[in-house]
């Protein structure tokens, strides 16, 4: 098993989680792809998107049904600039390449933004450390496990 895998794995365990990660068949790099793959709606995919927020990493995890207006979430955060953030930035934040960034097994805690529009899905799936990884939550247990804040960061799509 990769090491973001495992790493993500052992967070979600400590932290007491209760889905199983689970290998897709192919890459999902989209919303769209993972949700052809499960079966589910696109706005049951938890994206993990990570923005520079004044220079810092910040995490928003996104329905897939959504863009993120980063405009809104500056504001929510006190932040005067927040866009996204390089690939080598969030390399560096999370320990994991865009695409497979899971909400938890990063190096350092990164301060969380959970969408609120996933609160309309008993269940949601988030990536798991690499773009064919993913595991099965909900939005109560990404706030609990993330320690994010809950949040309207988008718009539809």
């Amino acid at each position: 098993m990769h090491p973001n895998v495992e790493r993500v794995i052992a967070d979600l365990r400590a932290r007491g989680a209760t889905g199983e990660v689970r290998e897709l068949p192919d890459a999902a790099r989209t919303a769209r792809a993972a949700a052809d793959q499960l079966g589910c709606e696109v706005g049951a995919i938890a994206n993990s998107l990570v923005f520079e927020a004044d220079g810092a990493p910040l995490l928003v995890l996104t329905s897939g049904a959504h863009r993120v207006d980063t405009a809104r979430v500056a504001a929510l955060v006190g932040a005067a600039k927040v866009g996204r953030a390089t690939p080598e930035f969030v390399r560096e934040a999370t320990g994991q390449a865009i695409g497979g960034v899971a909400p938890v097994g990063h190096p350092a805690p990164v301060r969380t933004l959970v969408d609120v529009w996933l609160d309309k899905y008993e269940r949601v799936w988030a990536a798991a450390g690499l773009p064919h990884t993913v595991f099965p939550t909900s939005f109560e247990e990404l706030l609990r496990i993330t320690g994010g804040d809950p949040a309207e960061v988008g718009v539809d799509e």
